[in-house]
């Protein structure tokens, strides 16, 4: 069995020969460690091994984890993940440094008003529902020029990206491909795309993160959408 380290090391040594391999690729690819449902004990030790991203689904559970973390390891980077209730943006803005899932107007504003409170400025995420899949959170695909633009222009937004999560049942190419176009057509930078099984494939069509869980992590104990 593999302690953190080595898996840790085996996943940025893929991404880095992914990043090499594919055209002109990115600068950099950031690997952001989905660390949902694990607790401290099984952070800890990647963060030990210098890994300092890392990406959380739910306001609650990261309030309960990361403090002690963040006290005992500096420069600490938390992603939020998953979809975000406008009642928790507060608790949001407080504890994450980035929002990936931006996805609606009412959002937008929620968050543009508790960063003003809270005098931050935290980079956001477009998520788009780039399968246009009913059970999924994201803007449609048409609507994500015009409502990054929105994010920007209406509501002061530092949007820096966007974010999806391709259908399970489907080839991921395709979809990555769209969102390439998707986020030139934005004028945004990063593109947050790619999970365990499919990253290569994200960083093949500009991903700049990749977010991976299982693969370093292990088996969740229960399914959960996302990474």
């Amino acid at each position: 069995m593999q302690n953190a380290a080595e898996r840790l090391e085996i996943i940025k040594a893929r991404i880095e020969r992914a990043r090499r391999r594919f055209g002109a690729p990115p600068e950099r690819v950031e690997l952001v460690a989905v660390s949902k449902t694990f607790g401290v004990d099984d952070i800890r030790p990647f963060l030990a091994a210098g890994q300092r991203v890392f990406g959380e689904n739910r306001v609650q559970e990261t309030k309960a984890k990361w403090p002690e973390l963040r006290a005992e390891f500096p420069g600490i980077e938390l992603h939020l993940i998953g979809p975000l209730q406008t009642n928790k943006a507060r608790e949001a803005v407080e504890l994450f440094d980035v929002i990936e899932t931006v996805d609606r107007e009412k959002l937008a504003g929620v968050l543009a008003e508790e960063m003003v409170r809270a005098n931050k400025r935290l980079p956001v995420y477009v998520q788009v529902n780039i399968g246009e899949e009913p059970q999924k959170a994201g803007i449609s695909p048409g609507e994500a020029v015009a409502f990054t633009r929105r994010c920007r222009e209406v509501h002061g937004l530092d949007v820096v990206g966007l974010m999806c999560i391709p259908p399970e049942s489907m080839p991921p190419g395709p979809y990555f491909a769209q969102m390439q176009q998707l986020a030139a057509d934005a004028g945004v930078a990063r593109l947050s795309m790619g999970m365990s099984g499919d990253f290569e494939t994200a960083i093949a069509m500009g991903a700049t993160h990749v977010r991976v869980g299982s693969a370093l992590f292990g088996q969740r104990s229960y399914p959960q959408a996302g990474q």
